[in-house]
């Protein structure tokens, strides 16, 4: 408890574990409340198939975190006798969060807080990782505990990624570094770890950074709003570092940093491109969100017109040119997303395409410029945003590969406003794919990969695929958390045979082109389980302490 007898304010990470969460009875009594969706899952449950039904389940009642099934319980310290025998030294931060390493001592600092418990095993699995001479610092994953005697909660890691830690601080304390590379730094009290982090990425290249997906240690630890400056310091000094000096360095008021990335001058025009098929119902909100709800002042409009026949979308389309609002261009014949895409990016005028579905609309007037300050990057592939679907909830969150059997949509079924499992949601971060729903990208590095493969995909899985091919030739895929709109997904899509038949064949072309990266998702810890909702709950078995390869 703090002075005032008030727990402890949450590290700004964590914040996603103060979030509410409904007990058993509610999220029962949210389902009974839909009793015509409630009675198959019922049924699914007392047939035994259980994934089905806690798949249906979720997706019926929403998406929360489950961490205390089982409970967990943190594993022994580590004796202080076998840190030294690995050749490891551990150092503290000070009260003001300083630290001070100094040039001799063992070839391995372990930077800690107070507070913080080494796991057993953890010196014989950091001497182990360091064995290997391109590594420069090691991050582990780590049990959290709010108050005393309170749950603890873990905090699984990704792959390490530079966007998402200027962004968010999801290191913690905790973390090994080679003596050799941090010699001469002068850390920033307060956020010591993520300083030395970055400035280890940046002398020796991100991969000098790995993430060991095993618990490495547990206990508390204090940041909250206080520790704020310091990481807006850290993060500031990176961009120093990286000639990015000039980058305003912006701290939200949930702690999450956006960086304001200079824009060229004048405004780069942005094609955004809109497939449809009649449904005026859905067309008319989209277009007009993003003609009077995206501030962005070089923008044309593109409307793949895919054989409307309906007398108000024709007449709307003859408004909009006649306005000078939107140009339609004829797209006949079977439906064909790939394929329509790519023809009218061809047709294209602006220097950046915005591939937006005919159900989705703009909420917050800035997504575009957002997208746009990282689709121009030239390390960028694809951008994507936070997607809210009509429910209130997270449609898409970033693509996750081999989870809910092959590839799904991170956070799905979470809160619209959630914050995300170690701020993933609100972050701008790494991503193996994002939804072509709403896909922002330049259209040289579009044209470069091809375009949507559209003999292959025709419908699902053209974004995953073009992503996929981005991030093989070097150009990364980012999701940005602050850029959000809302997504009725496949509301203008109808099922038929045909179509199941053609999904069958989409996926097992996904699998057969890409299934060594199906199995893992490098940004995804392989300690939640695959089958349902992202970051919902623990896989069965998972301790934290099994051997694991760096990542």
């Amino acid at each position: 408890m703090s002075a005032d007898g008030l727990p402890p304010a949450w590290p700004d990470a964590l914040l996603f574990a103060a979030e509410p969460v409904p007990g058993r009875l509610a999220l029962l009594a949210r389902a009974l409340r839909h009793p015509k969706r409630a009675l198959p899952i019922l049924s699914a449950r007392l047939s035994g198939r259980r994934l089905r039904a806690a798949q249906a389940f979720v997706a019926l009642v929403g998406a929360h975190h489950h961490w205390d099934r089982p409970r967990i319980v943190p594993p022994p310290s580590e004796p202080h006798a076998a840190l030294a025998a690995a050749g490891i030294e551990r150092v503290v931060t000070d009260a003001t969060g300083a630290i001070r390493i100094t040039a001799d001592g063992p070839p391995i600092v372990l930077l800690t807080s107070d507070g913080q418990h080494i796991a057993t095993g953890a010196a014989a699995a950091i001497a182990a990782a360091f064995a290997d001479p391109d590594r420069h610092a090691i991050y582990g994953d780590a049990l959290f505990s709010h108050v005393a005697h309170g749950p603890w909660l873990p905090l699984l890691r990704p792959a390490f990624d530079r966007d998402y830690l200027r962004t968010v601080d999801y290191l913690g304390p905790v973390i090994a570094l080679r003596r050799a590379s941090v010699i001469g730094l002068d850390a920033v009290p307060g956020a010591a770890a993520l300083d030395l982090t970055l400035a280890i990425a940046h002398c020796f290249g991100t991969g000098a950074v790995c993430h060991l997906p095993r618990v490495l240690s547990f206990g508390r630890f204090d940041e909250g709003g206080e520790g704020r400056a310091a990481r807006r310091e850290a993060v500031r000094r990176d961009l120093d570092r990286a000639g990015e000096g000039g980058t305003p360095v912006l701290v939200g008021q949930d702690g999450v940093i956006r960086l304001d990335r200079p824009l060229p001058e004048p405004r780069p025009l942005v094609s955004l491109i809109v497939p449809t098929r009649d449904r005026l119902d859905l067309l008319r909100p989209c277009i007009e969100s993003l003609r009077h709800r995206t501030d962005w002042p070089a923008k044309e409009i593109l409307i793949c017109d895919n054989d409307s026949r309906d007398p108000e979308t024709l007449a709307y389309f003859r408004t909009l040119e006649a306005e000078g609002a939107a140009r339609v261009v004829a797209c006949p014949g079977p439906f064909d997303f790939a394929a329509i895409n790519n023809r009218v990016a061809a047709q294209a005028r602006g220097r950046l395409l915005a591939f937006i579905n005919n159900d989705v609309e703009a909420e917050a007037p800035d997504w575009l410029e957002r997208m746009v300050r990282e689709a121009l990057r030239p390390e960028i592939g694809a951008v994507g945003a936070r997607l809210v679907d009509g429910e209130g909830r997270i449609q898409h969150g970033g693509i996750v590969l081999g989870t809910g059997g092959l590839v799904t949509h991170g956070h799905r079924h979470f809160a619209g406003d959630a914050a995300g499992y170690l701020g993933a949601l609100r972050a701008t971060r790494s991503v193996s794919a994002v939804t072509a729903a709403c896909l922002v990208i330049e259209a040289d590095k579009f044209s470069h990969v091809g375009g949507f493969d559209a003999s292959t995909f025709a419908i699902d899985f053209n974004d995953v695929d073009l992503c996929l091919r981005l991030n093989a030739v070097g150009l990364r895929t980012l999701y940005v958390g602050g850029a959000r709109l809302h997504h009725r997904e496949s509301a203008s899509r109808r099922p038929s045979p045909a179509a199941a038949a053609r999904h069958r064949a989409e996926v097992e072309a996904l699998k057969k082109r890409w299934g060594p990266l199906l199995a893992q998702d490098p940004h995804y810890h392989p300690g939640f389980d695959p089958d349902l909702s992202t970051h919902l709950r623990l896989r069965r078995g998972w301790t934290g302490l099994e051997p694991a390869e760096p990542r």
